[in-house]
């Protein structure tokens, strides 16, 4: 077996592996199911791209993420290393070949989509398989404690009954303690066995603006920040009014949503990561998976309704280890519009009923039939049909998804396909009698000969332009072909999918486990209270996301607002600094009520010390137990 750093120095040139990246490795190696929390930009993938190249076999990599999972497969492919992706989407003759291509060919990679690991074909095909590794990506989806759970990951950990002595490596970037119990329970791990880096992003400045325009604002932060950065929003719409605004300002921008076609995206996301394009404003669609390090800002206009998609995507800046800065541009009422959210987020079953229901009648959908079926979506053609309220029936469609019916993905673009259907001679005579066809069929026997043999991938721009005309009269004349049989013809998709977990029952029959359908509601709430706290607290910023992710004695960071004293509070940090500790000697020497400790101190500190010991309590370093002050460890 070769040594994992001459793999990494082979494959990908670097000499030395990050922190922690060489320990995790040989933990795999060994064979023990392993959990590794690393920040964003920590080098998560090589984790289990280098122990998979180390040993003979396939490594099976679970992620949720369509575009993420194409963009690993490329990325492997031009270090010639053979990798292959099944998602939502693709056809049934695709997936089929696929499978057995891993399990014949020498494919060293298979990412798969949770959906598409559960179902009854990839379990009978991965059976097969010579499999090294199992490697599940956001391994946070797992955990009903996460801010991204979503149901399918619970059955990943049925796929080890397959291979029960094949190790399994979880990989995120954001968890808090109870998710990474969670994590490693849920995927039966025989014991816990966790690699975690500290949170801490010595290079990010976290700054907490109150801004009234915060339009202004921005143009401030852009203005005094150089280099490229991303404004994340959270209207579509919102977008591309920055953007534009941008531009009035003499800052190159663009904007990006997911309702943007693919070509649109692609063009837009490579504009901005060769810097063309300065300034990207987007809604959360954009920055998962793209790998560019020297972001100098992120701004976000509008608050996050967890700490963990905030630290997520706030991480993106810097990841060059060089300065970077995570603004959020805050006012009071951003907190009331969250709370607000939080109201519409979890609609009554009335509601979700009628919204599924629905759902049936728009994909024509028979009651009993559906399980494991793929559809293409079109939200906002599904709302108008139906005269649903945006918020209701998204909201109605995210707790579908909670509660594992279904499960949305992000839209996916799939190439145009053509087969000749008929032999040379049928096709011949066809010709003949079909002189406006003719032309049209020479060409993709030209440019695609394979197609006389089985559904070749092709571009309708190139042959409309071969024939001098549009791909919409193209598209008349290939619908023609399929209509005389002479062609099967699948034109080029991008749209979200929709994909039913489950056959489709009665709308009255829907069942939804209202204890879970609690649970989420209530740490919802918790999390938005949260987001609002760190917001609006005059603390240490880092501190403050440190202390969430359970690092309870972190430094100040000494380069955010509340550090360097541009939001005012009527303690500063190192005096707060100074009477926590003084708090914790105290009451880990001897039981004190609150009263006690702050009549420990002299009269004039005691109005200062009731605050710190609120601030104690809301940090969760303190608790009154029988009305004494407990220090938490």
């Amino acid at each position: 077996m070769n040594k994992p750093v001459d793999i990494l120095k082979a494959n990908w040139g670097y000499d030395a592996f990050r922190p922690m990246q060489e320990e995790i490795i040989e933990s795999v190696l060994e064979g023990k199911d392993t959990l590794a929390l690393l920040p964003t930009g920590g080098g998560k993938s090589i984790c289990f791209q280098v122990p998979a190249l180390a040993k003979e076999g396939i490594c099976i990599v679970v992620s949720p993420l369509i575009a993420l999972m194409k963009d690993q497969v490329d990325n492997l492919k031009k270090r010639n290393i053979k990798a292959v992706a099944i998602y939502s989407g693709m056809r049934y003759t695709d997936i089929d070949r696929t499978f057995d291509n891993c399990i014949y060919g020498n494919i060293k990679f298979l990412y798969l989509s949770p959906e598409r690991l559960i179902s009854d074909l990839a379990k009978a095909r991965i059976a097969q398989m010579n499999v090294n590794l199992i490697a599940v990506d956001e391994a946070h989806c797992i955990s009903q404690w996460g801010y991204d759970f979503r149901p399918p990951y619970l059955e990943i950990a049925n796929i080890r009954e397959l291979h029960p002595k094949v190790p399994i490596l979880a990989l995120t970037a954001t968890a808090t303690k109870e998710v990474v119990t969670d994590i490693q329970e849920k995927l039966k791990f025989p014991k816990p066995n966790l690699f975690q880096q500290s949170f801490e992003r010595k290079n990010l400045s976290y700054v907490v603006l109150n801004a009234e325009n915060k339009y202004h604002k921005l143009i401030e932060i852009v203005r005094n920040v150089k280099g490229s950065g991303i404004i994340y929003t959270r209207s579509r719409k919102q977008t591309k009014e920055i953007a534009e605004y941008l531009k009035r300002n003499q800052i190159p921008a663009d904007f990006y949503h997911a309702g943007l076609n693919s070509e649109q995206r692609t063009k837009k996301q490579e504009a901005w990561m060769h810097n063309q394009t300065r300034i990207m404003v987007s809604t959360n669609a954009f920055g998962m998976g793209i790998d560019k390090p020297d972001v100098r800002s992120v701004v976000h206009l509008d608050l996050p309704d967890s700490l963990e998609a905030y630290f997520q995507e706030a991480g993106r800046a810097g990841r060059d280890q060089r300065k970077g800065y995570c603004v959020l541009l805050y006012e009071e009422n951003d907190g009331k519009k969250l709370l607000a959210n939080y109201e519409n987020a979890f609609p009554p079953m009335k509601m979700i009923r009628q919204v599924y229901r629905a759902l049936g009648s728009y994909f024509q959908l028979a009651v009993g039939s559906g399980v494991g079926r793929s559809f293409d979506f079109d939200l906002g053609e599904f709302i108008n049909r139906y005269s649903f309220k945006a918020i209701q029936a998204y909201n109605c469609l995210r707790i579908l998804e909670q509660a594992g019916w279904i499960v949305l993905t992000e839209a996916i673009f799939r190439k145009a396909t053509v087969h000749i259907k008929v032999n040379r001679e049928v096709l011949y005579d066809y010709q003949l009698k079909q002189p406006k066809m003719d032309k049209v069929i020479k060409w993709i026997l030209r440019l695609y000969p394979q197609s006389i043999n089985h559904f070749t991938n092709f571009e309708e721009r190139t042959i409309a332009d071969k024939l001098r005309t549009s791909t919409f009269e193209l598209r008349k004349a290939l619908n023609k072909l399929v209509q005389d049989q002479i062609i099967a013809f699948e034109p080029q998709k991008d749209k979200p999918q929709l994909i039913y977990l489950k056959e489709r029952v009665d709308a009255d029959n829907l069942a939804i486990d209202m204890q879970l359908y609690n649970f989420r509601k209530k740490r919802y709430l918790e999390s938005i209270q949260q987001a609002i706290q760190y917001a609006e607290k005059p603390r240490c910023r880092s501190k403050q996301l440190l202390l969430y992710f359970g690092e309870k004695d972190a430094p100040l960071c000494g380069v955010c607002d509340v550090c360097l004293g541009r939001t005012k509070s009527d303690i500063d940090e190192e005096e707060y600094e100074r009477y926590k500790l003084k708090i914790k000697r105290l009451v880990k020497r001897e039981k004190l009520t609150k009263e006690e400790v702050i009549h420990s101190f002299g009269n004039k500190r005691q109005e200062l010390i009731d605050q710190v010991l609120a601030y104690l309590i809301d940090e969760n370093f303190i608790d009154l137990v029988e009305d004494k002050v407990v220090w938490k460890e």
